[in-house]
């Protein structure tokens, strides 16, 4: 893999208790353009996946796109020198977090520079990482981004199986706003049969009857699009999974909409396997898989066409690197 040149400032920012206090120097269109010429394709894919998925840990990165933790540290690190990345490790109460990458100044630059667009465009300032690393939403962000990642490294190393899409909470709401906001749309393959789905990432933080009221937006957004994705509801506990399945189940019902839900008590490392049970009465856990069998007249969500109000950094990010690297 090629080396990058030695950077023309210190290393990035991290925030721990604090945010920082110090400034890197403006991104000169000359460094980036040196720079630009030694990054690999899976660089650029990370910078354009951290853009449209906000933060990674370290070892969600690992899962989607290196051979080993070593070799994702490593490289990480000379990215990281270079502020293509920023990171930032949380406050915990025992022990410590692992690191959590963000976009940096270098590679928003980079980004835009493809794009032909300035910085601002992309929505990144230089307190970027700050607004992130304190955001309250930080943990229901890492929550969905874990989910889904053991999803992508399940089709990198399962034949047969595949991510082919992974929209974040951002990209969902450019499309459908004005209709539903979920925390992230993804289409699920494996063994010939595709589960388009919507999830909905429960913290617990959010009221019953609040959680109930979204149905009606995913109903409005059948009949309105067309498409009949499944909606996936994953919570924390199993207690709160037991409590929404009894709250929703009539309404769900009524609404003629496909429910599963699962909670963080069996899917912590396989979200793939049989943890998720079809919200009616009977319904019995199944795989991601066995609920594509169970409903075969789920078809994709309307508005996933590329339009014209569409850029580049608009347009969907392959969940996987396009050509695997070996090297560090």
């Amino acid at each position: 893999m090629p080396a990058l040149p030695r950077p023309a400032h210190g290393p990035g920012s991290r925030y721990t208790a604090r945010a920082a206090t110090t400034r890197r120097r403006p991104v000169r269109p000359e460094d980036v353009a040196a720079l630009a010429r030694r990054l690999t394709d899976r660089d650029l894919w990370l910078a354009r996946m951290l853009h449209e998925h906000r933060v990674f840990t370290t070892h969600q990165i690992a899962r989607l796109a290196y051979t080993s933790l070593r070799s994702a540290q490593r490289r990480l690190r000379t990215l990281h020198q270079h502020a293509v990345l920023d990171s930032f490790r949380p406050l915990t109460q025992y022990g410590s977090a692992p690191e959590h990458y963000t976009l940096g100044p270098t590679g928003a630059a980079l980004l835009a520079a493809h794009a032909g667009v300035d910085t601002t465009a992309l929505g990144w300032r230089p307190s970027h990482t700050g607004r992130i690393a304190y955001s309250p939403s930080l943990g229901h962000d890492l929550g969905v981004n874990e989910l889904l990642s053991h999803l992508a490294a399940r089709a990198r190393t399962t034949p047969g199986a595949d991510l082919p899409l992974w929209l974040s909470e951002s990209s969902c709401a450019r499309r459908w706003s004005d209709i539903i906001r979920p925390d992230a749309y993804a289409h699920w393959q494996d063994d010939g049969l595709l589960l388009p789905f919507c999830l909905e990432y429960d913290t617990g933080s959010q009221a019953l009857p609040r959680v109930e009221a979204k149905l009606t937006g995913y109903a409005a957004f059948t009949t309105a699009t067309g498409g009949r994705p499944a909606l996936l509801i994953h919570t924390r506990t199993a207690s709160r999974d037991q409590a929404l399945r009894h709250r929703l189940a009539r309404p769900a019902a009524e609404l003629g909409l496909h429910v599963a839900t699962s909670s963080a008590d069996f899917t912590t490392t396989s979200p793939w396997g049989p943890w998720w049970t079809p919200l009616q009465p009977g319904g019995q856990r199944t795989t991601l898989t066995g609920l594509a069998a169970h409903w075969p007249g789920l078809t994709p969500a309307g508005g996933l066409e590329p339009s014209d109000a569409d850029t580049p950094l608009t347009l969907p990010v392959p969940p996987l690197p396009s050509t695997p690297e070996i090297g560090p």
